[in-house]
């Protein structure tokens, strides 16, 4: 006959799964406290790698505008001119920074759907620190900025953006030469009317931007193809700027 055993209260048969559990919160614990140092470090020398400024992007910005209003032309061709006179003056202003220039290439520009927003895109320039890009929507769009790590500088080309916080009764109206400037930590919702270009230019830790420029994708749309597009350029210019040193 097998005699029975039955463990008393307090044994170490009950007592170590608790202890486990507590050793198991207490190493995540750690870890996340490690994590919340390290992003707090890092937030505080990430404008050691800056080589854009708001101020010079929105002077160039306006000699943009200046020059396509001279010449008088359409709105159709107005965007393009002052499209490639802003990249003509950023190639020349920075050439130690990799730039792509291409805007007429249609397969480097790619759809973005963020936060129930839905625009095109051109990535200008990304590295981990900085991105520029062109951004906007030729029938117009309207969605959650998002929450961001980064300072997100607005500088309107052509058409209108309208934005307001919550508690907020009145709209910010920016139109072609205003700058909206999103601060990092702050949320907005926006409007983009028909045709409103934008360059964009943000300013932070970058790669944690990307989530929130991919959850409607693998969430929503399911756009896979432009999924990938969108990481093959943001991957091809961020690897290009970390080979000349530029973080």
């Amino acid at each position: 006959m097998t005699a029975s055993y039955k463990p008393r209260k307090g044994s170490s048969i009950t007592s170590e799964p608790q202890s486990t559990f507590v050793r198991r919160w207490g190493i995540r614990a750690i870890f996340l406290t490690l994590f919340l140092g390290f992003c707090q470090w890092a937030n505080s020398i990430n404008d050691r790698f800056y080589m854009l400024t708001p101020t010079e992007l929105n002077e160039t910005v306006q000699h943009s505008l200046k020059l396509a209003s001279e010449l008088n032309s359409d709105s159709k061709a107005n965007s393009s001119i002052i499209i490639s006179t802003l990249i003509d003056q950023l190639v020349e202003r920075h050439p130690e920074m990799s730039w792509s220039t291409d805007f007429k290439n249609k397969r480097d520009w790619v759809f973005n759907n963020a936060g129930g927003a839905m625009g095109s895109m051109f990535i200008l320039h990304a590295s981990i620190t900085e991105y520029i890009i062109i951004f906007g929507s030729a029938v117009g769009t309207e969605g959650h900025t998002g929450r961001h790590t980064a300072d997100d500088y607005f500088h309107i080309l052509t058409g209108q953006q309208t934005a307001y916080e919550a508690g907020e009764l009145t709209r910010e109206i920016y139109n072609a030469g205003d700058v909206h400037h999103l601060p990092r930590g702050i949320v907005k919702q926006y409007t983009a009317s028909p045709e409103m270009w934008a360059l964009e230019y943000a300013r932070g830790w970058i790669p944690l931007m990307l989530p929130f420029g991919f959850a409607d994708t693998l969430f929503s749309t399911l756009d896979i193809p432009t999924l990938y597009h969108t990481a093959r350029v943001t991957g091809r210019e961020m690897i290009k700027n970390l080979l000349k040193g530029k973080i």
